[in-house]
């Protein structure tokens, strides 16, 4: 029999904070999980294999199958497929989008992987309080002003800002992996927000 995802998240190695509630309640909503796919199944093993622990998104998205296997796909391919764009740039948009969204959720998961990814504590703590006090490279501003207008102010987004971008060294194809990633955590911080979806505490002690 499939395992069956749990609303109530398991602490991993982390001990849970009293004030924001992780690790108690994934999210506000009372939905009740669905039996999981062979497939989801193996990925949540996979989870528990590699990270030692299930993301709390993963559980969030377990009461509806479709739903939860399209956001696993989605988020694999944007953030983990080939492209032009390293792992670490990825995240960093991740961040960039959920700071200016506020989203808690992303902005403790993504954080912690760009501490990871950079082998850097702050600048992951610079790119979840303010990517522009960062010394970044001028690539990488580029692509976070982007994203940022992108997610603020969508309708002022003008061939200016795509030329700025070509200048900065990114290629069409980036351009549009820069948008398609931006433009998935808009959604995702967005979900998040809407049914005060909490992360797993033990993102808050990694890469310290």
């Amino acid at each position: 029999m499939a395992k069956q995802p749990n609303r109530k998240a398991r602490p991993a190695t982390a001990r849970p904070s009293a004030a924001a509630g992780d690790d108690t309640t994934v999210t506000a909503l009372a939905l009740e999980p669905a039996p999981l796919s062979p497939e989801m199944a193996a990925y949540f093993a996979k989870c528990e294999e590699k990270l030692g622990f299930v993301p709390n998104v993963l559980t969030a998205y377990a009461f509806d199958m479709a739903k939860l296997a399209a956001f696993v796909a989605m988020y694999n391919d944007l953030m983990l497929a080939p492209s032009g764009l390293s792992k670490l740039e990825r995240e960093m948009i991740a961040v960039a989008v959920s700071a200016q969204n506020r989203c808690y959720y992303c902005l403790v998961a993504h954080g912690a992987a760009v501490r990871q990814l950079a082998g850097d504590p702050v600048l992951g703590e610079l790119m979840a309080m303010n990517y522009r006090a960062a010394r970044l490279s001028a690539r990488e501003r580029a692509m976070l002003d982007f994203a940022v207008k992108l997610t603020a102010e969508p309708w002022l987004v003008e061939e200016d800002d795509r030329a700025a971008l070509r200048r900065a060294g990114f290629s069409d194809r980036d351009i549009w992996d820069i948008a398609a990633v931006a433009g998935f955590f808009n959604m995702t911080n967005r979900v998040a927000a809407a049914t005060d979806m909490r992360p797993n505490s033990v993102y808050h002690a990694q890469a310290r």
